[in-house]
């Protein structure tokens, strides 16, 4: 049914929100300020036409708009998307009674992402690579995208051909691809199992076509160099498939965040470490634990750490923080903490550091909602919040990460 709306404001996801008798109904692609007509299905509407436009409203930087399911908020202008960002980290922090001033939002620029997880399929058509349409099965083939690097665009071709190779399967696979300083990093996961023939064409097509490395369900096929992404003065090889920072220019800034908040502390405790990208700047000035549940992560940090110099001691533990949180009596052995949790936080680790005695304290999120519960936990254990500043990772996306600074009064050891 077609209705008319008029859009009060954004939703936490980038829809426009139209307020309506008994409820909302979120219509993307729409921006506060519009008169629009939608087809209406229950709480959600498909966009007809926008009969009075935003002011703040622009073209798209992508002709994909609206049919790739990667970004969400194309169409408004840089300083009120800027603003909608931040807000959602302020929303956040408001919902649990947190009253501090967010910082301005640490902007992303285009054509940066050096990670992308494509969708991949092997259709009668040919190898299909690329996004899902939003709420849809239906695949959109990379042609053009303004938030990867160029390098990851104009080598399409290059990793659609190798997508075809290693398909063994005709559902779609998870085809990640990671540019490192020494040549995409690419993991492949539920294409089938590679047989001879297809492990052969594929190490041949790799060390000819110059990449770096390819793993298949987190086996090494081919590795003609080691994939290497620099943290502070140490080079790191990260697992196949090993979660890294999307953004370079991103990590830099939460990086420089962290190491400034705990430039004091003689021993810093890293938890949530992955691979090093807080660990091993830290340990510039700092001796530095990592506490981490992934052995290959750990490994990757523990390696990284040895084949660099000029760098303080690291130590290293393999342990399911979720689980098993590391203690406050563990805790006040560390002059500063550093955590960055995946989204679902880190709820009973915050119970911790909120009895310990830590005196400095740096929380890096991906989700402001388990980031305000985490901070509402050490603010109620006697921390003082300093700071908090979002940046944008995910360029025209309602994702945002943010660095949240806390201080505790020193209490004698």
């Amino acid at each position: 049914m077609t209705v008319r709306f008029e859009i009060a404001r954004l939703g936490g996801h980038g829809d426009g929100v139209a307020d309506v008798d008994g409820g909302h109904v979120f219509i993307p692609f729409t921006l506060p300020g519009e008169t629009v007509t939608a087809a209406r299905d229950k709480d959600r509407a498909q966009l007809l036409a926008v009969l009075d436009a935003s002011p703040e409203r622009i073209a798209p930087a992508c002709r994909h708009f609206t049919e790739c399911g990667g970004c969400a908020i194309q169409h408004i202008e840089d300083g009120a998307y800027r603003e909608w960002k931040r807000g959602l980290v302020a929303h956040a922090l408001k919902g649990r009674g947190i009253d501090v001033q967010v910082g301005e939002l640490v902007a992303c620029p285009p054509q940066s992402r050096r990670r992308a997880a494509f969708t991949a399929r092997n259709t009668e058509t040919g190898l299909h690579l690329g996004y899902n349409k939003a709420f849809s099965h239906t695949l959109v083939d990379i042609e053009e995208c303004p938030v990867l690097l160029p390098s990851i665009v104009e080598a399409a071709g290059t990793l659609r051909h190798l997508a075809g190779i290693i398909s063994n399967t005709s559902k779609p696979f998870k085809f990640l691809v990671t540019a490192t300083e020494t040549g995409f990093d690419v993991a492949a996961a539920d294409c089938g199992k590679p047989t001879e023939a297809i492990r052969r064409a594929a190490t041949d097509f790799v060390v000819k076509s110059g990449i770096a490395r390819l793993s298949i369900d987190g086996e090494i096929i081919v590795e003609p160099v080691k994939p290497t992404l620099s943290f502070g003065s140490a080079m790191v090889t990260p697992p196949p498939g090993g979660f890294v920072q999307a953004v370079a220019a991103a990590e830099e800034a939460m990086a420089g965040l962290v190491v400034e908040h705990l430039r004091k502390a003689k021993k810093v405790a890293d938890l949530y470490s992955g691979c090093g990208t807080f660990s091993l700047r830290l340990a510039a000035k700092s001796e530095v634990h990592a506490v981490e549940g992934d052995a290959a992560s750990l490994t990757a940090l523990d390696r990284g750490f040895r084949f660099a110099s000029g760098l303080k001691r690291v130590t290293v533990e393999r342990r399911d923080l979720d689980r098993r949180p590391l203690t406050f009596k563990e805790l006040n052995a560390f002059d500063g903490i550093a955590f960055d949790p995946p989204r679902a936080g880190a709820e009973d680790q915050c119970k911790q550091i909120a009895r310990s005695d830590v005196p400095y304290v740096a929380a890096v999120s991906c989700n402001p909602a388990t980031l305000a519960r985490d901070l509402r936990i050490l603010i109620d254990g006697g921390y003082t919040l300093k700071s908090v500043t979002p940046i944008d990772q995910f360029l025209w996306s309602h994702h945002v990460e943010a660095v949240a600074l806390l201080e505790k009064p020193k209490r004698r050891r």
